[in-house]
């Protein structure tokens, strides 16, 4: 990114933010927030602001903000791979496979050792079927799947084709693991670190993630709302 000050003009025409989402914040609330800082800034009355792929609320990292003429450009960012960190809980599962629930089940650990979770990691490298949580926001005869799932009705999800290109451990803490994944568009990782539980016989949930790469965009390079509002704008 430039580090030059966009104008109105610039942000109609189209600009490229990254954006270090901030944790609980949603990506919908991130777009509204940074729309709300141009328009007041820059007097403008209407700016289109998208983002090029999604983050859960307790995820933190790289959000993509196309503003403008840019928002065309959404659609192809969407499609590059993604890199993300994060640290997976072994022994208990959550029903939305991260913090947003609480533990519904516990396993035994007592078989678990570094080499056996380190070897699982290699059957999820490539090409593989995944089943998104049932507390996503995919749409299902119109309604969201977590709309779903927070009235407790069942729900038939479709396995959807995704592909991982690496899977890393870097460290393991008893039952705390953290790893690093390089994966393809539409790949959860909450539930990748669901069906790696499985694969354990010890279930798993979601601690802790971050998105640290989109394509060839990095959150190095990424600011702070806070950042974008004081200094950057």
């Amino acid at each position: 990114m430039s580090t030059a000050k966009p104008t109105a003009e610039d942000y109609k025409e189209g600009q490229l933010l990254l954006i270090d989402k901030p944790l609980e914040w949603t990506s919908f609330q991130v777009v509204n927030k940074i729309r709300w800082l141009i328009r007041r800034e820059h007097k403008i009355k209407k700016i289109k602001v998208g983002h090029a792929g999604t983050l859960d609320p307790l995820a933190t990292g790289l959000l993509i903000l196309c503003t403008g003429k840019f928002t065309k450009r959404i659609e192809n960012l969407q499609g590059q791979i993604k890199e993300y960190t994060g640290t997976l809980q072994l022994g208990a599962t959550t029903p939305s496979y991260d913090l947003e629930t609480t533990v519904d089940r516990t396993f035994p650990t007592d078989h678990l050792t570094e080499d056996r979770i380190r070897a699982a990691t290699t059957q999820f490298i490539g090409a593989i079927d995944q089943y998104p949580p049932v507390f996503s926001a995919i749409k299902k005869e119109g309604k969201r799947l977590y709309e779903f799932a927070r009235a407790g009705e069942a729900v038939e999800i479709k396995a959807r084709t995704i592909s991982i290109e690496e899977f890393e451990i870097t460290a393991i803490r008893g039952l705390q693991v953290d790893f690093r994944v390089v994966c393809s568009k539409g790949t959860y990782i909450r539930s990748l670190a669901h069906d790696f539980g499985k694969a354990l016989s010890t279930g798993a949930h979601l601690t802790a993630l971050r998105r640290t790469r989109i394509g060839t965009y990095r959150i190095e390079d990424a600011m702070s709302l806070d950042f974008f509002e004081n200094e950057y704008l």
